[in-house]
């Protein structure tokens, strides 16, 4: 059994340690507040840490880190340079090269990296990845995400680089290569100098074209993923409550024979896929990269691919709002 030791006790990391639980791999729970990470040990029967026991533990061979972004390149240096297998919260790292350097750091001690885009291990986007990389809905012409709520509103990040993570993550997986250009655009209207609203474009080799939108000011809450193909169109909308009803698949088609291109609508198809906990198939997936060697989906260098296009969109939405920045090429 791979023993994992969750590090981040928060809202989010409450969900990881559940889930390694149940897995039976938690060994052991860590989080700066005492009285958190000892409640936290108690539910799970397992020894509440220190960072440096578990660092120094060699029972423990894996860490999960869901911690402030700001730490996730010394927490996860720290823990490959002992040879720890690591599962590291988005963003994998808040500099690029920051994040190439753990990238071959784990290659060079042979450990597992993973970043936790966790729509990547959704079953219903993987449904639609295969469709997509079946050629069922031919050429990609364009996909484009929303990701939209009231709040939470946060001052120590903006919303892109809180919620777009998330799309950038499934839109590269949709489609080959990384961006030519990045264009990005945003609304501040809470706190100066964090955008509360943005939209970003990228541009393909390939000619295909993406856009995504993330807001916490939208009046409800939107999760919307729609892939243009030029013989299907999908939709992947996680906000909606029934199951069945969460990926579709429109079968349009467009006739060409006359002077304008007329459509023929088709309508939505509910594609069956069977019920799974995203978070608990991302966790699954961690602990099978350990034990089988195989890289996992989101490894450090598809962390990289992402961090690279939010860099580029970061860059332009900056230069956009006048506060500062450069072009939004990827680089």
């Amino acid at each position: 059994m791979t023993a994992v030791a969750h590090v981040g006790h928060g809202y989010w990391g409450r969900n990881l340690a559940r889930n390694f639980f149940e897995l039976g791999h938690l060994a052991a729970i860590v989080d700066p507040d005492i009285d958190t990470a000892q409640n936290a040990a108690a539910t799970y029967d397992v020894p509440a840490m220190s960072w440096e026991d578990v660092l120094a533990n060699p029972q423990i061979e894996a860490i999960s880190l869901a911690t402030p972004a700001t730490l996730h390149f010394s927490q996860a240096k720290a823990a490959l340079e002992v040879g720890k297998h690591v599962y590291v919260e988005k963003p994998l790292a808040l500099d690029i090269k920051e994040a190439e350097f753990l990238y071959a750091l784990a290659r060079n001690r042979g450990r597992v990296l993973m970043v936790g885009h966790l729509l990547q291990y959704h079953p219903i986007y993987a449904a639609l990845r295969q469709k997509v990389e079946a050629g069922e809905l031919g050429r990609i012409l364009h996909v484009y995400s929303n990701r939209l709520s009231l709040g939470k509103f946060r001052t120590e990040e903006n919303v892109l680089w809180s919620f777009a993570p998330h799309d950038i993550s499934m839109i590269l997986g949709l489609i080959d290569g990384e961006p030519e250009s990045v264009e990005a655009q945003g609304t501040f209207a809470f706190t100066p100098g964090v955008a509360d609203l943005v939209t970003a474009q990228m541009r393909f080799s390939s000619g295909t074209r993406a856009h995504l939108t993330v807001s916490w000011m939208h009046p409800f809450k939107e999760q919307r993923l729609v892939v243009i193909g030029d013989k299907a169109m999908a939709v992947f909308e996680d906000s909606q409550p029934e199951w069945e009803d969460k990926l579709l698949i429109y079968r349009h088609a467009i006739d060409r024979s006359g002077p304008v291109p007329l459509p023929i609508k088709a309508p939505g198809e509910r594609i069956a896929v069977d019920k799974g906990e995203p978070l608990k198939a991302e966790c699954r997936h961690f602990i099978s990269s350990i034990e089988t060697g195989v890289p996992p989906l989101t490894d450090g260098r598809e962390g990289i691919a992402v961090l690279k296009v939010l860099a580029a969109a970061e860059r332009a939405l900056r230069k956009d709002a006048g506060i500062d920045g450069r072009e939004g090429d990827v680089e």
